[in-house]
């Protein structure tokens, strides 16, 4: 009955009249943006996108088809991204009326990126392999070009599938291959010949069954190292309020020091920016935090200058409470928290864009391995660097962890958070390792190497807990190759696509 509803819509929307068929693409690519977390309606997202790529084998030349891609996209997109609008509400007298148009700017503007796909897929032929070749393209080009910004991709929809598997093998972009796949077989098995969909269903079975079988089991020694994740829960708003500085600052000791009844944790980490001091002027504070701590080390946020630079740098005290790492983040996000060409313009005399306190960061030397003793090694990531894969491919030395601080106030508490913790999970399985993961709002999370959550702390709630580190897996395919492997299987299969079609009628 379901398929019979959704052939019926596909026709009746195929059939459309152009001038129709836009709000219809914006809408349906709303409708996919629920397959994003918390939401997870994956069902509905590849339902929606097998419409719209019904829409889009009726599309009339490669023009159309990039316009109907990037209304879908536009749609899509914000709904994904909402949560941008949270930053600009934090202060809403002084920046709420630019919220509607970063919302608008930002679904629009990586909308192009899918209006570019789909004219690329119009172009070789309105089949489905290059629909998903194209489309996979699309969403490697939003991971790469212009620093980058991979959040919401398709397949992140599959992350809470068995299907999630197969990012071990080929990363996000093969889970966003086998989303669009999905799309475009839901509407060949509804529409094609018996047995072709029969055949279909049965290897897209297979591929929900191959990645159940990469899934490996959980695997957390009895002896394994116990972490403590530490959640003050500061509303950004308060955050650096001197009002409340000290409230969150004291709270932090005190979880750290809490448990005096139990052994105590092997490390113990804070949030991003959890010290309200720079580094040159923490050491007093760092005391305090060793002290707190009981001779176990601590890792911790702050920010740290070098002359007229600032950092936004993650530490590691060491268990006599001294300085024992320093990790600067290096990808930084574009207007947050720097300018870009910000150099150059003070080079012109613009000071107030240049890299320094109140005007932005400075990106660190780039990705960094550091030590944690009996722990093992680490890779730091600070907040936006979670959510490009080739950053942790980027380090000389393979890690034993992952060690994400961050602090998603910026986000809200509707979807960003949930969307950023899902992305996290999607590391941890393309590595094969788990991640340590501390926010300061939430979501704290241990996270094992197949993407399963083991613990965590609540949105929204302060607290603490310790958990056991999972074992590391051996380097999985996708950590020893990354995307490359993939984007070359889809320039391949557009390649094949583009030569069949020229063989046949062109298109217009």
């Amino acid at each position: 009955m379901a398929d019979s509803r959704l052939l019926a819509v596909a026709r009746r929307a195929a059939a459309l009249r152009a001038g129709y068929r836009l709000p219809l693409a914006a809408g349906l690519g709303a409708v996919a943006g629920l397959g994003q977390a918390p939401w997870g309606l994956w069902p509905l997202s590849i339902a929606a996108l097998a419409v719209v790529y019904a829409l889009f084998t009726q599309s009339a030349g490669w023009r159309r088809a990039a316009v109907l891609g990037w209304a879908t996209g536009t749609g899509y997109f914000a709904l994904s991204l909402s949560w941008i609008v949270e930053p600009f509400l934090v202060d809403v007298a002084r920046h709420g009326w630019m919220a509607p148009f970063a919302l608008v700017g930002l679904s629009g503007g990586l909308a192009l990126f899918w209006g570019a796909g789909f004219a690329l897929a119009r172009i070789t032929g309105p089949r489905a392999v290059g629909f998903v070749a194209a489309l996979t393209l699309a969403e490697a080009a939003r991971t790469y070009l212009l620093t980058g910004f991979p959040w919401a991709q398709t397949g992140h929809a599959l992350i809470d599938t068995a299907w999630l598997g197969w990012a071990a093998l080929g990363g996000a972009l093969v889970l966003s291959a086998v989303a669009l796949s999905g799309a475009s077989a839901l509407w060949h098995i509804l529409t094609g010949p018996r047995l072709s969909a029969g055949a279909t269903f049965v290897v897209l079975a297979a591929l929900y069954a191959g990645g159940a079988a990469l899934t490996p089991l959980p695997n957390t020694p009895p002896d394994a190292p116990v972490v403590r994740l530490v959640q003050p829960n500061a509303p950004q708003h308060q955050k650096w309020d001197p009002a409340h500085v000290q409230t969150f600052f004291d709270r932090q000791i005190t979880f750290t020091a809490a448990g005096a009844d139990r052994p105590r944790p092997d490390l113990i980490v804070w949030p991003e920016t959890a010290v309200p001091v720079l580094l040159h002027r923490a050491q007093p504070t760092f005391d305090a935090i060793s002290q707190a701590a009981g001779a176990v080390p601590v890792v911790l946020g702050l920010q740290r200058s070098d002359g007229r630079r600032f950092y936004n740098s993650l530490v590691m005290l060491d268990q006599a409470g001294t300085v024992a790492a320093v990790y600067d983040k290096h990808h930084l996000v574009p207007f947050g928290e720097y300018i870009p060409f910000g150099d150059q313009l003070q080079r012109l005399g613009i000071g107030a864009f240049a890299a320094r306190q109140g005007h932005g960061y400075s990106a660190g030397p780039g990705a960094q391995v550091i030590g944690l003793g009996d722990l093992g090694r680490a890779l730091p990531l600070i907040c936006y660097e979670s959510v490009f894969p080739q950053d942790l491919r980027a380090a000389t030395t393979r890690p034993d962890m992952l060690l994400l601080i961050t602090n998603d106030a910026w986000f809200g508490q509707v979807s960003g958070p949930y969307q950023h913790l899902a992305q996290a999970r999607l590391r941890s399985v393309e590595q094969g390792l788990p991640m340590i993961r501390v926010a300061n709002t939430g979501i704290s999370a241990m996270i094992d190497p197949a993407g399963r959550v083991i613990a965590s702390l609540p949105l929204g709630q302060a607290g603490w807990r310790d958990v056991p580190l999972p074992a590391p897996l051996a380097p999985t395919l996708y950590a020893r190759t990354g995307d490359m492997p993939a984007i070359l299987l889809a320039v391949l299969a557009l390649s094949v696509c583009l030569v069949r079609n020229r063989r046949r009628v062109p298109a217009r």
